[in-house]
């Protein structure tokens, strides 16, 4: 395929020569791609004739594509002159049939202006095989114009839409739902304002780009009034690139699903929440072109945001996209969900009454009309794109100095996306400033129910996969406000925005960080800006998706690009924890593209400090020795001020700073539990602070300014906030005046909170962000964004950025880094501490004002390069100039400075050595090891010998023999130079090699070897101070000449000549004065100077330095106490953490502790005569941040990072500031995780006033934490409940069987005892310790508690098994208990166990038989039980269902609780942890990504009070009191498991087959017989029952399995249910409580006890006296009186209750914090996803401890079992059938036949044909018979069926009865046509009408299922009348006809008493069935010809036929006449 351009003739060119003519060129570009003709010399008319022709590679032209034409006069010399240009569309060749068309182009001048002059071309296009005539179509990666849908089958061109209704179409049905939650825009009303409006979408938050497991699920329940007739609907959802489909029902407009899908991914939250949801209905019988009958889209982080992550039983509104005026198209029901991991999945419950109204509950925007949209985006242009494709033939073509000038590598094109649609613009090839000047259209429904539009500018590429540039992503919530008063549409700009991703240095090889440029994740570097805007139009959809923009319109937005100078200053104080140690490293600093200095076509400015090389701190971290002349940068840029938009902004973000520094402050007192009067004081202060705040005016916008330019929306945001801001401080005052709850009073702040959040946002900000990059040898290492915001300068204090010129410390991270904060990166890149400043050029002295003692100076650099040539130092031959910059690149004469225009020079050049050249590699070091390689080689089978270079450096370099080494001055050696043999070497250290110069050393001798070396060692220590060794050594390199050494250029430089150094350098520097504010400091090196034969000059700029006379001198106290939670680094479960404190240059480490993860440091770190440079007052305003690292200590390896946390010191500048830092805790960052936390604190003293503190005490060498700061202690009990170890996993191969537990608290261990065998009994003895430690009273320094739990084995070995750490142990602090008193002793307790009082006591009366053996009457009971009453009548009366219980609540039946949770979840039972806790053990080394490993369980609890100080006072009574047997109980476990929900599909179908597998234990039990096929939501109704020996066997696991026949069984979920829990707890798991005592019926009493034996042992476990029984209705606890009859006021007696003692122990009982009777709802997980819930599963649990007797009888929870039935239903006649045809005789007629059917039946059945009926009456006589399986309480038919021929097992549907008929007309030549329906719901249909005049639409149920008359025919059993059937096939509802039918439900067993056949086949009865009595005209043409020439034609020409055969015979008889006269009037004549 190619496009071909034959170049015909031009006419009247102009002549530009001034002797002769031009000599025309034509030049044809397409694609970036030129062509030229042949060059027609001296003629203005010039005839060409030639052809030219582009190859397309299989890509077909797109609609907007175009060629351009350039006519120049060719010139020998010098440019070709233009003569004229046009621009040729190639839309019409595109849709031209012949695909080639013919051009007569005007030609433009330059300045497009039309000339005389005229070109002929002839264009022709050969289009791919593929590829249809008029195709458009691109993908995503195409650069065409066109609209394309993401992810959707149907093509819907420029017509899509969101979802909603016609233009001006209200879909709102009086109070309608709206969609939850601020994210949406549903109404809500503002509490406290005087006005109400309408809450405007939340901002969402910034979301994390890490990787997380998530799940999508989606129930499809049903649809109503989808338009269409006789349709076959079929839902597909699609979410992102996954789709799934329900099954297709048949011939309804209402179809029932009821299926439920579930979508995996494995994405980031940033990626999936723009993902669309896509929810589609089509028509299954339709073509696909045709199939679509509605859609509705929104995204998936819409339903993340609302409540609970979900949305449940809404309904949406469906809408066409293809037919913009067909309006709604029906409506479907679904339920949605969004789990993250650890989100509870919801229960999708099909909802009921008032919610399942369409109109109350659909899914749309409240209060407003789904109207037809545009969202216009006008893409103007773009700058600073970067290259994007390789340029090897441009650099051919710049080194031949051949063709044309050089071309910009990047053919972009702009991409607007929406709701998975998106619109792109026109190509402009060879361009990084392209100008599209397009308007991009997107139809949609308005208001959208997606969030966010992407805008993309992308690369296009011929022959590759277009590459995106970069992405920029706008949330509608931030450019539009769905207020009554303050509301907009969705406006944007004009104004720029800016894109970040990648790196902006091209390279050949594939990009690392692509990801970033298409918005997953932070973006590294700016790549360019775009200018639009965005217009939002209702009413229309756009005809053509892309347009033109009119000249005029491009002209208007030329004022929004007005340009100011900026000025960004940066000062760099500190550079630290440098990662970069083998070169010199810079910092740049840049803007937009200003200031980049790796880009060569940016005009090169200060913005990058000076290379240096990175020193030794002495401790552990390098930093950059800047000394008195801290560097600095300035970058002049131009951008738009919007300092109108970005002061506001600042304001709003310091009050939302300042409300929330107050809020937390409040909050902390809160935990802290302080007074509730401080508290209170504490909110009224914020309040007022709020509302002062809210008071203060914010910039007001000029609209008329000249200064700057504001847009619409700008106006409608200041608005907006002016309106919030009112309001908030209304709210506030009202608050203030008003609140009395402090909780009450916080929620409302932090309401206040979110609001102010949602004003500080600024859409608009086009000011790009400012990025700061560590750079080593021209590779960018590191980097930092700041947005420009924050460090802009205003001259309003208020509206000036919170760090502008001010020092912060800012963590550099890695490109692509997987951590969200680089505080807890692995390893920090580096550590600045800098300030910036931003702000306009005019502005620019008041960055100089805020130095304090610091001038700026700036300096001319350059470099003096000599060589070494035979000992003899020389500039000739060096490889570089003499003189030049840094990189030996380019020539810098000093004499070839031109001192810029502003500036003056101050001085000559002097010599300035680089500082961080004086310190060698052992800087810093105590102790420092020198190396040496000796190199020895040979020829093959030779010896070996000394090599060449004797001696080498690990790198390979050559270095001085290590006998001439000698030790440096202040160092001795240690020792003689020894051979490392710690390596992989052979015993004499040698490692061999074939080539030293291609490594790969081994330490075994080959034949093929010809190299060989040895390391040799020597270590050295330092022998004076190194602070003083360093500052000699700074000292002598300023009186040195300044020299820097090197072997090479290109090797690292160093202050001190040796043997092998070749070449040397030295800096020089000369100062400049500025002598204006407005100076730029760039310099043009004048080229002619340097005598050079090259044109022009070369630019480079000065370096700028801040200079201190001196430093301060400061003392750094670091208060490092103690560690908790901190992570397990080692494989035995421990680590041995230390810590680094760094503060600017200087760090110190503290001791290790071995063994622990709460490490007790105790430790006062100083860090003496630490240098600070600046003012003293401005550092303790803003003090510097100290950081702090822990690591794990290896004895073998490097340390391990385990954590870091940034802390601000308290500032002393006077020594008896009586201030007193206090010990906090803080947490570190290790990733994105915590990590543990540490208790420090510190203090940072100035030395220069007055005398210091007197230093900490000692201990040995270490100084301690003073006591001043440490925490005050007091005397503390602890009691340990150690109760026993659970589910210990194997240790080393051998089992766990005999452990013991150590306590440790304080400092303070204590040991349990040994337990004899964990498989007999794994409980202790003696589970009770007791602690008598000191700890601190404060409860924030509260100390954790380590659990570790050790195993007794063979000779003595006590290995760590587990180990447990508790943070702190404060949640159980409690009060010391009181002595019990005298005259209120504990009631003595009986020798049988039993508890009596000195008086009245509990007397067990005789029981009856009945209750005494309640088994005895079961029998009884089941005769007594009726067929309606089941146990599932009582699960659906309580769970609401009444319409499936029946009369149960009428006879006044208990209910049961069901819980939508696990039992132990219930808040009241609090995990059922009152008598013990479970704590998990874990062992080994935590690993980053993984879960630790939990290898066992503790149990036990502990009790924390206060002690008596005096040690010989009397300790209270112990909490840990009267407890159980630790011995094993062996129990009866009775497991019911109900039904599942919800389940996670586990077949290809979409499906499951899932069954029961318990496992208690070795107990297993796999109910695999009884699987439920082909369900996700099966009914399992099954008991089990298992004995176990609690708590040996404790935890039981209920998984649900998923049954395959041919592979093994997989997991669906699984739940684990502590049986332990349950068994010990005092609310009494065991058994639930009923709410009667029945002895038989369906609610007979089950539990062993009875209730007054329970009360019993109740109160005695409570400590409370009684029961005390008053007769047998009253009876008293603790003095409270309990009667009978206050229990039983209304209640509904039946036969089955107790006696009245027992009833009322029960009642009483149920007043108790006990578990009632109940079904819990237990999350189901799947070890693949352990974090994603796999579905819910109903159960509970019965546990019958076997020593206190036999339980009572189980329930039967068998599930129903459906009852067969038949449905008669008899057609008599129909009336007023519509007539669909019309006869070859014009009449219009109809062959009426009727078909019916149930619903889910696939049998049909139709009556015969009642031909030729002209009056739309039908007359059959004809029986329908349909046999069913339903199920009477439920009121639903079960449908069994195979879905394939090939299926296995049927699958079971539920459905209501629903009986269809339908009116159809015969065709004998064509499919019959469809005329009418009928669907009846059996439960609910309407009452017939008597006769066919009666019969009307009205009958019918509306969408809510609404009707006049109802009825049941389960309840009727027969109904006989008239009943109309409908047409909806133009979308409204058409009365179709009128059917006359009796239908009757009878049993199977009543079907065999009066049967009946099919039609009016035998046995014809019941009633008889007669032929029907048809018109003698109702007959079929076909068989029967005469009757169609007697009822047809004769009946209708019957006078025309009797007429016609008269005249024929009086016609025959005239004829005969005049044949016969002639002969007999002759014979007449003649007389014959």
């Amino acid at each position: 395929m190619s496009l071909q351009v034959t170049v015909a003739n031009a006419t009247n060119l102009p002549n530009l020569e001034k002797f002769g003519k031009i000599d025309p060129q034509t030049t044809i570009v397409f694609q970036g791609s030129a062509k030229k003709t042949e060059v027609i010399k001296d003629e203005l008319n010039p005839v060409w004739n030639q052809k030219l022709e582009w190859n397309l590679n299989d890509k077909s032209l797109e609609p907007h594509d175009e060629v351009e034409v350039f006519v120049k006069d060719w010139e020998r010399i010098g440019r070709n002159r233009l003569l004229g240009t046009a621009r040729v569309p190639l839309k019409d060749l595109i849709k031209s049939k012949s695909h080639a068309t013919h051009a007569n182009v005007n030609l433009l001048d330059g300045n497009k202006r039309g000339t005389q002059a005229y070109l002929t071309l002839q264009l022709r296009y050969e289009p791919p095989k593929k590829a249809g005539m008029g195709d458009s179509g691109g993908d995503e990666d195409d650069s065409g114009g066109g609209v394309t849908v993401v992810g959707d089958d149907v093509d819907t061109g420029a017509m899509d839409f969101d979802g909603g209704d016609e233009d001006g179409e209200e879909v709102d049905g009086g109070g309608g739902g709206s969609i939850g939650g601020g994210a949406s825009g549903g109404m809500v009303i503002s509490g406290g304002g005087s006005r109400r409006r309408k809450k405007s979408r939340l901002q969402r938050k910034e979301l994390s780009t890490k990787p997380e497991d998530f799940q999508v699920r989606v129930k499809v329940w049903d649809a109503r009034q989808l338009q269409g007739a006789n349709i076959h609907p079929v839902a597909k959802v699609t979410v992102s690139n996954q789709t799934k489909m329900t099954r297709v029902k048949h011939s309804t407009n209402t179809p029932v699903w009821q299926e439920i899908f579930f979508y995996n991914f494995h994405m980031s939250p940033a990626e999936l929440f723009d993902e669309v949801i896509m929810v589609q209905v089509f028509n299954s019988r339709k073509l696909r072109s045709d199939a679509l009958i509605g859609s509705f889209n929104f995204d998936v982080g819409m339903v993340y945001e609302q409540e609970d992550h979900c949305f449940l039983n809404k309904w949406l509104l469906l809408t066409g996209t293809d037919e913009a005026q067909a309006g709604v198209k029906g409506y479907i029901k679904i339920s949605i969900c969004v789990l993250g991991a650890g989100d509870e999945a919801p229960a999708f419950k099909k909802s009921q009454g008032d919610a399942d109204d369409i109109e109350s509950n659909l899914l749309r925007p409240a209060g407003v009309q789904l109207r037809k949209g545009t969202f216009i985006l006008r893409a103007y242009r773009a700058e600073d794109i970067p290259q994007m494709d390789p340029g090897y033939f441009e650099g051919v073509k710049k080194v031949l100095g051949v063709g044309e000038e050089q071309k910009e590598l990047v053919d972009p094109y702009f991409v607007f996306q929406f709701a998975g649609k998106n619109v792109k613009s026109k190509t402009i090839y060879t361009s990084d400033h392209p100008e599209w000047n397009q308007e991009l259209r997107l139809a949609i429904r308005f208001p959208s129910m997606c969030e966010r539009m992407k805008f993309m500018i992308r690369d296009w590429d011929r022959l590759s996969s277009d590459d995106t540039v970069g992405t920029y992503t706008l949330d509608l919530s931030a450019i539009s406000s769905p207020g009554e008063e303050d509301g907009f549409l969705p406006t944007f700009g004009p104004t720029f925005i800016n894109f970040y991703g990648s790196t902006r240095e091209f390279s050949d090889l594939p990009d690392e960080y692509e990801d970033l440029n298409l918005g997953k994740g932070e973006g590294v570097a700016y790549r360019g800006r775009a200018l639009v805007a965005l217009e939002t139009k209702l009413g229309e959809y756009p005809e053509i998706p892309v347009e033109e923009i009119h000249n005029h319109d491009v002209l208007a937005v030329h004022k929004f690009q007005r340009r100011r100078k900026f000025l960004l200053y940066g000062a760099f104080a500190e550079a630290t924890m440098i990662s970069v140690t083998d070169g010199p490293v810079q910092f740049e600093l840049s803007i937009g593209n200003y200031g980049n200095r790796l880009d060569t076509t940016v005009v090169p400015q200060a913005s990058t400090t000076q290379p240096t090389n990175a020193v030794f701190d002495g401790c552990n971290f390098y930093f950059l020795p800047w000394g008195d002349n801290k560097p600095c940068v300035i970058v002049n840029s131009s951008w738009e001020d919007i300092s109108f938009r970005l002061e506001p902004l600042n304001m709003l973000l310091k009050m939302v700073e300042r409300l929330q520094s107050n809020l937390r402050k409040v909050q902390i007192d809160i935990r802290a539990a302080a007074p509730t009067a401080e508290v209170a004081t504490k909110i009224i202060a914020l309040l007022d602070f709020l509302i002062k705040d809210c008071s203060q005016p914010i910039p007001q916008i000029d609209p008329t300014s000249s200064k700057y330019k504001s847009n619409d929306l700008d106006m409608r945001r200041q608005e907006v906030r002016e309106m919030e801001l009112q309001r908030i401080k209304q709210d506030a005052i009202k608050l203030r005046e008003n609140a009395t709850d402090i909780n009450e009073a916080v929620n409302e702040v932090e309401g206040f909170l979110q609001s102010l959040r949602r004003l500080a946002i600024e859409p608009q900000n086009s000011m790009p962000d400012i990025v700061i990059w560590l750079l080593s040898a021209r590779k960018r290492v590191a980097y930092f964004r700041v947005p420009a915001y924050d460090v802009l300068y205003s001259p309003n204090p208020e509206a000036t950025g919170k760090f502008c010129n001010k020092f912060r410390t800012v963590f550099l991270k890695q490109p692509g880094a997987k951590t969200d904060s680089a505080l807890g990166a692995e390893k920090v890149p580096a550590m600045l501490r800098l300030k910036l400043w931003l702000g306009l050029e005019q502005h620019g002295e008041q960055f100089a004002a805020e130095h304090g003692e610091g001038l700026m100076a700036v300096f001319a650099e350059t470099y003096e390069n000599q060589i070494n040539v035979l000992g003899n130092w020389t500039t000739k031959g060096v490889p570089r100039p003499k003189w030049s910059d840094t990189t030996g690149n380019i020539r810098l004469d000093k004499d070839s400075f031109d001192c810029p225009s502003g500036w003056r020079w101050e001085e000559e050049w002097f010599i300035s050595p680089e500082l961080s050249l004086t310190f060698d590699t052992d800087a810093g070091h105590k102790r420092f090891v020198e190396d040496a390689f000796e190199c020895q080689q040979r020829y093959p089978a030779g010896e070996w010998k000394q090599a060449a270079t004797p001696y080498t450096d690990v790198r390979g370099d050559a270095i001085t023999p290590r006998d001439e080494i000698l030790a440096p001055e202040g160092w001795e050696w240690e020792d003689d130079w020894q051979i490392d043999l710690n390596r992989g070497v052979d015993e004499d250290g040698f490692e061999y090699c074939v080539e030293f110069t291609l490594g790969g050393f081994t330490p075994v001798e080959k034949t093929y070897h010809l190299c060989r070396r040895r390391r040799w060692v020597r270590a050295r220590s330092l022998t004076v101070d190194p602070k003083a060794m360093m500052k000699a050594e700074k000292r002598k390199a300023e009186l040195a000449e300044g020299w820097e050494y090197a072997p090479l250029f290109t090797m690292k430089f160093h202050t001190k000549e040796r043997r092998m150094d070749l070449v040397r350098r030295r800096r020089w520097h000369r100062k400049m004065i500025a002598m204006g504010a407005q100076a730029s400091a760039v310099f043009n090196v004048d080229k002619k100077k340097q005598q050079s034969e090259e044109e022009g000059s070369v630019m480079t700029s000065p370096r700028i330095f801040l200079t201190y006379k001196a430093p301060h001198q400061y003392q750094l106290r670091a208060y490092i106490y103690q560690g908790r939670g901190l992570l397990a680094m080692d494989s035995d479960s421990f680590s041995d953490p230390y810590a680094y404190v760094c503060l600017m240059t200087r760090s110190q480490k503290t001791e290790v502790k071995k063994k622990t993860l709460c490490p007790s440091w105790d430790q006062s770190l100083i860090i003496d005569d630490l240098e600070i440079y600046g003012d003293p007052q401005r550092l303790a305003a803003n003090p510097p941040d100290v950081v702090i690292e822990v690591f794990d200590w290896d004895a073998v390896g490097s340390p391990e990072f385990m954590g870091r946390a940034m802390v601000k010191p308290l500032v002393k500048l006077e020594g008896n500031d009586p201030r007193v830092p206090r010990l906090m805790w803080y947490p570190l960052k290790r990733g994105n995780e915590e990590a543990g936390e540490v208790l420090v604190s510190f203090e940072l003293f100035l030395k220069e006033n007055g005398d210091l503190p007197f230093m900490p005490p000692m201990e040995g060498k270490l100084f301690r934490v003073p006591s001043g700061i440490r925490p005050v202690m007091q005397r503390t009990a602890i009691e340990v409940l150690c109760w026993g170890v659970r589910n210990m996993k194997k240790y080393q191969l051998a089992s766990v069987t005999s452990p013991s537990i150590e306590f440790e608290c304080g400092g303070t261990i204590l040991q349990s005892n040994k337990i004899k065998n964990t498989v007999k009994n794994p409980n202790f003895s003696d589970p009770i310790l007791f602690f008598d430690v000191m700890l601190p009273k404060e409860e924030l320094y509260t100390p954790p508690m380590n659990i570790i739990v050790r195993d007794h084995r063979a000779f003595g070995r006590k290995p760590i098994v587990g180990l447990s750490v508790l943070r702190t142990i404060q949640r159980f602090r409690t009060e010391p208990l009181k002595e019990l008193d005298e005259g209120d002793p504990m009631p003595p307790e009986s020798a049988d166990g039993s508890v009596s009082g000195s008086g009245d006591h509990a007397i067990d009366m005789p029981e009856d038989k009945a209750e005494k053996g309640p088994l005895k009457g079961l029998k009884k009971q089941m005769e007594i039980i009726t067929d309606e009453i089941d146990w599932w009548s009582k699960y659906y009366a309580s769970i609401g269902e009444t319409e499936k219980s029946g009369d149960y609540l009428d006879k006044g039946y208990d209910t049961v609780e069901v819980y939508d949770q696990p039992l132990e979840q219930i808040e009241q039972h609090g995990d059922f942890k009152d008598f013990c806790d479970t704590f998990e053990l874990k062992r080994g080394k935590v690993k980053e990504d993984e879960e630790s490993d939990v290898v066992g369980e503790f149990k036990g609890t502990f009790r924390v009070y206060a002690l008596p100080g005096d040690p010989n006072a009397t300790l209270p009574p112990r909490h840990l009191r009267f407890l159980p047997k630790s011995d094993p109980v062996e129990c009866l476990i009775r497991v019911y498991v109900i039904k599942a929900v919800d389940l996670q599909p586990q077949d290809p179908s979409g499906l499951a087959d899932p069954y029961i597998k318990l496992k208690l234990g070795k107990n297993e039990v796999k109910d695999q017989d009884n699987y439920k096929p082909n369900t996700l939501n099966p009914i399992f109704g099954r008991m089990f029952e298992l004995k176990a020996m609690i708590p040996v066997h404790k935890d039981l696991k209920v998984t649900v399995m998923d049954y395959d026949r041919l592979s093994s069984d997989d997991i669906i979920g699984e739940t684990v249910i502590d049986l332990e829990n349950r068994l010990l707890t005092k609310s009494r798991a065991t058994c639930g409580l009923p709410i009667t005592y029945n002895t038989t019926g369906p609610n007979v009493w089950r539990d062993i006890q009875t209730p007054k034996q329970i009360l019993e042992e109740y109160c005695k476990s409570k400590i409370l006296r009684g029961p005390r029984f008053y007769g047998n209705n009253s009876l008293a606890i603790e003095g409270k009186m309990y009667n009978l009859a206050d229990f039983e006021v209304n209640h509904i007696h039946n036969e089955y209750q107790g006696p009245p003692d027992q009833r009322l122990a029960l009642y009483v009982l149920r007043e108790q914090p006990l578990v009632k009777e109940h079904i819990e709802t237990r999350p189901l997980f799947s070890p693949l996803l352990p974090n994603i819930e796999q579905g819910k599963l109903q159960l509970w649990i019965d546990i019958f401890p076997m020593q206190m007797g036999k339980p009572g009888p189980p329930f039967e929870i068998t599930p129903r079992q459906p009852k067969k039935y038949v449905l008669r239903c008899i057609i008599w006649n129909t009336e007023d059938v519509v007539l669909e045809e019309t006869s070859v005789l014009g009449e219009k007629m109809s062959d009426i036949y009727v078909k019916g059917w149930l619903m889910g039946q696939d049998e049909k059945q139709e009556t015969d044909v009642h031909y030729r009926s002209l009056d739309g009456e039908g007359n059959f006589n004809w029986r329908f018979v349909f046999p069913f399986d339903y199920i009477p309480p439920e009121q639903t038919m079960v449908v069994k069926k195979k879905e394939h021929f090939w299926s296995m097992d049927e699958t079971e549907e539920r459905l209501p009865p629903t009986l269809v008929i339908q009116i159809w007309d015969n065709d004998q030549f064509s499919p019959d046509d469809f005329l009418g329906t009928l669907e009846l719901n059996l439960n609910h249909m309407p009452k017939p009408a008597k006769s066919a005049s009666k019969c009307k639409l009205s009958m019918l149920p509306d969408a809510q299922g609404n009707a006049p008359e109802m009825m049941s025919l389960f309840e009727a059993k027969r109904a006989k009348g008239f009943w109309p059937c409908a047409n909806e096939e133009t979308g409204a509802r058409e009365l179709a006809g009128k059917v006359e039918m009796e239908v009757e439900i009878l049993s199977v067993e009543e079907a065999e008493e009066k049967p009946a056949g099919v039609a009016r086949d035998d046995p014809n009865m019941n009633p008889h069935l007669d032929e029907p009595n048809r018109p003698a005209t109702s007959f079929n043409w076909l068989t029967s010809p005469w009757k169609s020439l007697r009822f047809i034609l004769w009946g209708r020409f019957k006078w025309y036929i009797i007429g016609f055969l008269i005249i024929l015979f009086l016609a025959l008889i005239f004829v005969l006449f005049f044949y016969t006269f002639p002969g007999a009037l002759a014979n007449k004549i003649v007389g014959v």
